[in-house]
């Protein structure tokens, strides 16, 4: 199983690091799922000079940022439509800001990907549009570990079961 974890990156104060750290370690240790971290991947996909400058590239030098953000968005999608099982979505004013979340929300929701999403906003302040591609929404990680857990777990109990005899 391949859970895709979704948020704010651009606009985010960590990059959208932390949150995904913690439900990327808690997916594995839980059910020894693959996981899918933006944050990662781009040190795995990208070169030294892109890391390095890609931000600056954005007023400096659009065609480049364009030609590598394009890269990144393909590779992402890609990755949402062949392989993952479902998404983890962190909504929050970083991730409204952007535009990268709402279009991994929408290839989810068209492919039948499950996408479970935790805000602190009140349902009322998130986008249409978001509501409707999220199967699940949580005010907080501790509601959606709760349900992963007695979806995924009992799964993951089972394999381990059958793995066993």
């Amino acid at each position: 199983m391949l859970a895709f974890l979704c948020g704010g990156m651009e606009n985010a104060p960590d990059g959208g690091r932390a949150w995904r750290e913690m439900m990327r370690a808690w997916i594995r240790s839980n059910f020894n799922h693959r996981v899918y971290d933006p944050t990662q991947e781009a040190e795995r996909i990208l070169s030294e000079e892109e890391l390095q400058n890609l931000a600056n590239w954005k007023t400096a030098d659009v065609e480049r940022y364009r030609k590598v953000m394009r890269f990144i968005i393909n590779h992402d999608l890609d990755v949402m439509a062949r392989q993952a099982d479902y998404v983890v979505c962190y909504w929050d004013q970083a991730a409204a800001r952007g535009g990268g979340t709402q279009a991994e929300l929408t290839a989810a929701y068209r492919k039948g990907i499950p996408v479970y999403l935790v805000s602190e906003m009140p349902t009322e302040n998130i986008s249409g549009w978001v509501v409707g591609c999220a199967d699940r929404i949580f005010a907080r990680f501790d509601g959606l570990k709760a349900y992963l857990a007695n979806v995924y777990g009992n799964q993951a109990r089972q394999e381990a079961f059958w793995d066993s005899r």
